[in-house]
């Protein structure tokens, strides 16, 4: 039986004749990665803030305030840190007389829905693709 060897950016998993697996960790992958994964974290979690905004229930914007305020830019997770937040996103009641014809419950799920697509483009321009 020859050897097998399956190689990726990451690194690489060898067997050898005798029947054993070798994973070989890729030294360059980190560093030469890690920064490109964080500048596409970023531009993610930015632009689902800034394409969920016309989706947002406004009375005061408060609202659109606390996604600001409960997100760290580049963790990964935005979060809506009013305390009723979750109450409205889930909330069949109006929220106030200023509202536009996006706002509403669901922001995030609607907003994904319209916005999903321009997101992993704008990541992947940030991570060093290309736009087709």
């Amino acid at each position: 039986m020859a050897i097998q060897k399956i190689s990726t950016p990451r690194g690489s998993i060898k067997k050898t004749t005798g029947g054993t697996v070798k994973i070989e960790w890729n030294k360059d992958f980190k560093p030469k990665y890690e920064l490109k994964f964080s500048k596409a974290q970023k531009v993610v979690d930015s632009e689902v803030l800034r394409v969920s905004e016309p989706y947002i229930p406004m009375i005061t914007s408060t609202l659109i305030k606390s996604g600001i305020l409960g997100t760290v830019i580049g963790s990964g997770e935005v979060k809506w840190i009013a305390p009723y937040a979750h109450r409205v996103y889930n909330s069949n009641l109006p929220v106030g007389r200023e509202t536009g014809p996006l706002r509403g419950k669901k922001w995030f799920d609607r907003a994904m829905k319209d916005h999903k697509n321009d997101i992993v483009k704008k990541a992947g321009v940030a991570f060093g693709g290309r736009v087709k």
